[in-house]
């Protein structure tokens, strides 16, 4: 006794894999086109003044973040450094070593605003707490967060955040 195929068992053997080919590839186009909305270079934020898109560096060791934007002497206008911690909790930053003026603005860890600390003066060691605790810090030009009209209920979007709990996913427009 042995096994016997017929051509159309393999006919719709091969259709069954065609299909199962067909949405494995639509499944990871839409996961692509849901995710291009992130990118690890940029963030962006949102509320009730509008939306915003800046350029950033990650700072997301220990070495780097103790580095953050010491040193630079200029920064474009749209451009700017995310702080990734492991935990949220409260921070505190300072402006020891840094030469231009910084808007510092404190994340939960869904992404949503905390607090703001503006226009930080260059090179002063005074301790420039976050409100409560915060796992993502954004520092942008001086001035930003006033001109935008940030404030409570802004939301930033950045794949560093976890998307299941993220007010602001990168799969949502």
């Amino acid at each position: 006794m042995g096994l016997r195929v017929s051509g159309a068992d393999v006919a719709s053997g091969c259709r069954v894999g065609a299909v199962a080919a067909l949405a494995t590839l639509v499944f990871f186009v839409f996961t692509a086109i849901a995710n291009a909305a992130c990118d690890d270079g940029r963030v962006e934020l949102r509320g009730d003044w509008g939306k915003a898109r800046f350029q950033v560096a990650i700072a997301d060791t220990p070495e780097s973040r103790a580095q953050g934007l010491m040193f630079v002497e200029d920064m474009p206008q749209r451009a700017g450094m995310l702080f990734v911690f492991p935990e949220e909790r409260v921070r505190t930053f300072w402006m020891r070593n840094t030469l231009i003026s910084l808007d510092i603005i404190y994340f939960d860890a869904s992404g949503t605003w905390v607090s703001a600390q503006e226009n930080a003066v260059p090179l002063d060691e005074t301790t420039l707490p976050s409100d409560a605790p915060a796992q993502f810090v954004l520092e942008i030009n001086a001035g930003l967060v006033e001109r935008f009209g940030m404030g409570e209920g802004t939301e930033i979007r950045h794949p560093a955040i976890n998307q299941e709990t993220a007010s602001w996913p990168c799969a949502e427009e």
